[in-house]
């Protein structure tokens, strides 16, 4: 099992502390390109104070601050677009709470920039010196969601918190804290020996694992695609075919300075990466979307089921680097996710500063709700009692 528990890249996906009720100040609003169409997953926040988030698939953000950070900088960073800032307090009094973002021009020198395959090799032999690798403890919001013939069945949410070392090591203790769940709806109630959090490993090609996932992506076939820029590197957009299997592809965007992974496509899996106050890479956001054939679903259940989907999403709050004040406590890695014994408390999830609705998180909610006119939120009171 240990092999089981890595995390790639688990360093930090949004940067949200949680602060008494009294003090918060919620940021919020969209970004936008010159031509009003929104950015998804933009990082946006104050990088000094680990304080922020990523924009969602319709380039919505939302994050607490205290009266502390008024007068800090909001900065925004995305692929493709200039950097921007502005102090927080100046964001707060516009009257419109939008962000525009210009669109970066690179002009690269295509004599200087090496093979496709070599920028791969490259970025896995940088990933210590591009990834934090101290000890830490991150904190996220985690959701998981199941789909039966294309229909909403069930959704967990969990704030973990995860005990990492960065990629020279083990993926150390994880806890789930706080969690609740919806009605389950599920024909097929499957039961898997471990938290679904560990395909975050599993399906990054950068991570080593004895997963069925696990693969050498310097044997892949590489080719440059295209560019792009993030904070004024220029970016390049690689493909890579797996020789082995022709279907299988990877796509990597690779900063050609620092072989910085900045962005990891892998079929339905995303995995999105920003600059951390010290200039190393955490991970921003994640989500996935695995598709169970019909041949995989139990004999019994096939008449009723075509296909099922197991849906993720994931959202950090929060990372502590300050080893004192680290603190897990080991619970639920090895069970899977929905079969905790926590209590729902509702005053914890009434305070965290969630992300807007995704479009993942809209469409299993409007699902769940439909099937017998139940909201979620009182689900969740009735399930979790």
């Amino acid at each position: 099992m240990k092999k089981l528990l890595f995390l790639p890249f688990l360093l930090v996906i949004v940067l949200v502390p949680y602060h008494g009720i009294s003090q918060n100040i919620e940021i919020n609003g969209i970004i936008l390109d010159e031509s009003n169409n929104p950015i998804p997953f933009v990082a946006v926040g104050i990088v000094e104070k680990y304080i922020g988030t990523a924009s969602t698939e319709d380039g919505e953000f939302s994050f607490l601050v205290t009266k502390n950070e008024l007068k800090d900088s909001l900065s925004i960073s995305s692929l493709g677009y200039d950097p921007y800032k502005i102090k927080v307090e100046d964001y707060l009094n516009n009257e419109k709470q939008e962000i525009i973002l210009i669109e970066s021009s690179t002009e690269l020198d295509e004599v200087k920039i090496l093979a496709p395959g070599e920028y791969v090799n490259l970025a896995s032999k940088n990933l210590k010196n591009n990834t934090i690798t101290a000890p830490h403890q991150v904190e996220m919001l985690y959701r998981s969601a199941t789909t039966e013939n294309g229909n909403s069945k069930y959704l967990v949410e969990n704030y973990i918190k995860i005990r990492a070392r960065g990629l020279g090591s083990y993926f150390g203790p994880m806890q789930i804290a706080e969690s609740r769940k919806s009605a389950d709806y599920r024909i097929w109630k499957s039961n898997l020996r471990w938290h679904s959090i560990n395909a975050l490993a599993h399906l990054n090609p950068f991570r080593p694992n004895d997963s069925q996932h696990a693969r050498n992506i310097k044997k892949f076939i590489w080719k440059k695609i295209g560019d792009s820029s993030y904070e004024g590197e220029d970016v390049l957009i690689l493909v890579g075919t797996n020789p082995k299997k022709k279907w299988e592809s990877i796509k990597l965007y690779i900063g050609i300075d620092s072989y910085k992974v900045y962005r990891i496509e892998r079929g339905n899996t995303l995995y999105i990466y920003k600059k951390h106050q010290s200039g190393k890479l955490i991970l921003s956001y994640y989500k996935h979307d695995w598709d169970l054939s019909e041949d995989r679903i139990p004999v019994e259940y096939r008449h009723l089921i075509k296909e099922t989907h197991f849906k993720a999403e994931a959202f950090v709050y929060k990372i502590i680097t300050d080893k004192k004040k680290i603190r897990v406590i080991p619970y639920g890695i090895d069970i899977d996710i929905g079969r905790d014994n926590l209590p729902y408390r509702k005053d914890f999830w009434n305070n965290l500063s969630a992300p807007p609705d995704t479009k993942f998180y809209k469409k299993i909610k409007d699902g769940l709700e439909g099937l017998y006119g139940v909201p979620l939120e009182k689900q969740y009171e009735i399930v979790n009692e």
